[in-house]
């Protein structure tokens, strides 16, 4: 796979998978046994429409947005706050789905912060995936810098919103992993790559061990061998990026990742967005179903934002 002309990759990909889940978000995987999701729904838990997406997706389009003007960590929590205040990169105009977390750092922000990255929570409580479900555009700016630099633009960003070491090693190897897809290593062999590579470098940035050894199921387990009754998909960082390489490597094509992760359940849109961001980057924007695409919300902005965004991989 190209290294370049990823941006709509990951742009619809997230996008898509989110929009699958918002209208089941919240319910119990059960709901899914009886009632599984197997093709784009409108309504549910929100009432709105089929192609309807949530934070995860705004806040991705806010980061790539600002990504486009070169990267400024000021810029990009201005526009998180914009989505917050005026609705900005939402799919209807208005916000209607936000996490605590993200809401306080935000609200941080707007209270006026001495930087943008001291904002995010820090306690071991303000784990949450809000800031691994809208990070994965920050992968075209950083693909082609050294490992030291990748981590600490990743821990930058990360830290608008949740400032904890756990969430930047979520986020963090999250990133990794599509810089292998992106680069054609096999998706298995990724993995197998990161639990040597991921621990290394932690360790040299001397990053507490008992942090690390919180992502133990990825690093030194076959995750893909466990059954899905293993497999959490609540809104904690570990449980998402788990659930989300689980559906990934347990799957072996776009809308059977991003389904798998849906009816999981619980926090249905958060892990289909960060399922779906991977599988758009190993299958391809071509393999995402034609009559998903269709409905999303805001379609040709996404277009468009996709093309200034790949742009930058040319300065």
């Amino acid at each position: 796979m190209s290294k370049n002309n990823i941006s709509k990759d990951i742009l619809f990909g997230v996008a898509i998978g989110d929009a699958l889940g918002v209208p089941v978000e919240f319910l119990e995987r059960s709901n899914r046994v009886f009632d599984p999701v197997v093709d784009m729904r409108g309504y549910g838990m929100y009432q709105f429409p089929a192609g309807t997406f949530s934070d995860d997706s705004s806040l991705s389009f806010c980061l790539a947005e600002a990504l486009t003007q070169g990267y400024d960590l000021q810029k990009i929590a201005n526009n998180f706050v914009a989505w917050l205040k005026e609705g900005y990169w939402t799919p209807h105009g208005s916000v209607f789905d936000v996490g605590e977390i993200t809401m306080q750092a935000l609200t941080r922000l707007q209270k006026g912060c001495d930087r943008p990255d001291a904002a995010g929570g820090t306690n071991e409580h303000d784990n949450g995936n809000g800031s691994l479900m809208r990070i994965l555009p920050l992968l075209v700016y950083i693909k082609d810098k050294p490992i030291e630099e990748r981590f600490q633009i990743t821990k930058q960003v990360s830290s608008i919103t949740h400032g904890h070491i756990r969430s930047v090693i979520g986020c963090f190897y999250y990133l990794e992993f599509a810089g292998q897809l992106i680069n054609a290593v096999d998706k298995f062999q990724a993995y197998k790559n990161l639990q040597t590579e991921i621990p290394i470098f932690l360790h040299s940035m001397q990053i507490d061990d008992e942090e690390i050894k919180w992502y133990k199921r990825l690093l030194s387990e076959n995750i893909y061998e466990l059954p899905e009754n293993k497999i959490r998909s609540g809104g904690y960082v570990v449980e998402t990026l788990e659930a989300s390489i689980w559906c990934l490597l347990t799957t072996d094509n776009y809308k059977d990742a991003v389904l798998t992760a849906v009816n999981l359940g619980a926090d249905a849109d958060t892990t289909a967005a960060v399922t779906g961001g991977l599988a758009g980057l190993l299958y391809g924007y071509d393999a995402i179903p034609k009559e998903w695409v269709n409905v999303i919300a805001r379609r040709e902005d996404i277009e468009g934002l996709a093309e200034r965004l790949d742009k930058i991989s040319e300065l």
